[in-house]
């Protein structure tokens, strides 16, 4: 029998959630996905402490421009041991401006292409919010494919893949936290609120033919990936990989792309944010998650500081 995890490779793309080029290498993703959070654990690593050190050469202490060369430079680094993809994210402090992000994901393509490494490489992740997503837009229609992250509603997802965006990050553990918090109890397998979420959204992306990537994140157990066997693509950590691959148990594909799915919804500015503010999960989770990795956005530059 086959490990659970290279069964779960047979129908669904399975991406790193992590920098750690040693668990990389050892469970052979084909894409990996970065953030602030697991650049600034990265940065930790005494194998990265020279990329630190070269990340503020040159900077004149824009610690912005130090922080971006940092994490393409880490992105370099797992490009060299997985056959497809790294996602690296636009700072987060940049979410509610979207010339801002436009701006810094731009300057993220250059520093890839100064490199050595085409745009086909690479995915540009910006937080879903109402200015992120106009923000991919434009860049989509510029040929630069993005990853919409710290996506939590049904709104979010609507509006993504009417912008055309290449890929969107659900974060099914995020949603679990909230409501296991909110309700006071825990949730097990279909009945968990993360993969209702996530299994709504690549019906109605599948029943209305959109071509939006959907990539379930931020797992907290393996029934939640159990659940999403089948979705387009699933980013996990290593810890969790390591436990699909000692699993020989038998893992059924449960997301299939001849599913019932909803009716197209189109969302302007207006109603996008009225059907965010009716979603208070979504509206606390979203304004969490950008804290936070604002937060270690900020550790990240005075690591960085230091170094100058």
């Amino acid at each position: 029998m086959t490990s659970k995890l290279e069964q779960l490779k047979q129908f669904t793309t399975v991406v790193a959630d992590t920098g750690d080029l040693d668990a990389i290498t050892r469970l052979k993703p084909v894409d990996a996905t970065t953030n602030p959070s697991l650049l600034l654990k990265a940065a930790s690593l005494p194998r990265y402490a020279e990329l630190l050190g070269t990340a503020v050469t040159g900077c004149d202490g824009d610690l912005g421009l130090a922080s971006d060369r940092f994490g393409v430079a880490v992105g370099q680094e797992i490009l060299k041991v997985i056959p497809g993809r790294i996602s690296t994210e636009v700072d987060a402090r940049l979410s509610f401006d979207t010339d801002a992000t436009l701006r810094r994901a731009e300057r993220l393509i250059e520093l890839y292409d100064k490199a050595g490494i085409g745009r086909e490489r690479v995915l540009i992740k910006i937080a879903a919010t109402w200015e992120g997503i106009r923000a991919a837009e434009e860049l989509e229609k510029a040929g630069v494919q993005t990853n919409l992250t710290l996506l939590f509603s049904f709104a979010q997802a609507a509006a993504c893949a009417d912008a055309g965006v290449f890929l969107i990050s659900p974060f099914v553990g995020r949603i679990y936290d909230w409501y296991k918090k909110a309700e006071g109890r825990d949730y097990v397998g279909a009945e968990d609120p993360g993969v209702q979420s996530v299994s709504r959204i690549y019906a109605y992306y599948k029943a209305n033919g959109y071509q939006t990537v959907v990539m379930g994140a931020s797992f907290r157990n393996l029934s939640q990936i159990e659940e999403l066997a089948g979705c387009d693509r699933l980013t996990i950590s290593p810890e969790l990989l390591q436990k699909l691959d000692e699993d020989q148990g038998v893992l059924e594909r449960k997301l299939n792309t001849g599913g019932q799915g909803e009716s197209r919804l189109v969302l302007d500015q207006s109603r996008f944010r009225w059907a965010m503010n009716e979603d208070p999960m979504a509206t606390e989770k979203l304004a969490e998650g950008i804290r936070q990795f604002a937060r270690d956005q900020e550790k990240l530059e005075l690591l960085l500081a230091a170094k100058v």
